[in-house]
């Protein structure tokens, strides 16, 4: 029987995992502040830069959120020395089709560590596995050459490519890839 509760937290070899809390605007804030440059061209959130007061509502509604069973905003922190190095989440949730969407961002100087890839599989089969989904998914914009190769290197698989299906940030026509995993 399929688990009917967003979890508040998970853990993998090097990481936790967890929902935010009150209080974690400060290190929220200085990671996102810090990688602007790699998440700006990507993320509207970041644009303008938020203050530390808007990253501390951003952490207070996503622990709203996950009360209400919505939605998992997740960060990944190191286990060995407690440094925010990206979020994620399993976001939308639609208990009826058993359905999460699922999106990642890295803190600047953690790339290429395979730290997000670690995280971002651990969620999908948390949500394959323990609460039964039919379908874990994301999409990206097909200039994130980044995105996509970690969508792929954590199980997801190339469903299909939407052209001119959105505007991106600049308000140009994107061309957007689509992710998913479903059970096996």
């Amino acid at each position: 029987m399929p688990c009917n509760r967003l979890p508040e937290q998970l853990e993998t070899e090097r990481l936790l995992i967890r929902v935010p809390r009150p209080g974690d605007g400060p290190v929220f804030n200085e990671a996102v502040l810090e990688s602007l440059p790699l998440l700006a061209p990507w993320l509207g959130w970041v644009t303008p830069p938020p203050t530390l007061e808007q990253s501390e509502a951003n952490c207070r509604r996503g622990q709203a959120r996950w009360l209400l069973n919505e939605d998992m905003m997740a960060f990944f922190f190191l286990k060995d020395s407690g440094r925010l190095v990206g979020g994620s989440g399993l976001h939308d949730a639609d208990w009826t089709l058993r359905r999460f969407e699922i999106g990642y961002w890295c803190r600047a100087g953690h790339e290429g560590q395979g730290l997000m890839t670690e995280g971002v599989r651990a969620l999908a089969e948390h949500a394959l596995g323990e609460l039964g989904a039919n379908r874990v998914f994301l999409t990206c914009d097909e200039r994130n050459l980044r995105s996509w190769k970690l969508a792929e290197r954590a199980g997801f698989r190339h469903e299909g490519t939407l052209v001119n299906e959105r505007l991106d940030l600049q308000g140009r026509l994107r061309t957007t890839r689509v992710y998913a995993r479903t059970p096996a």
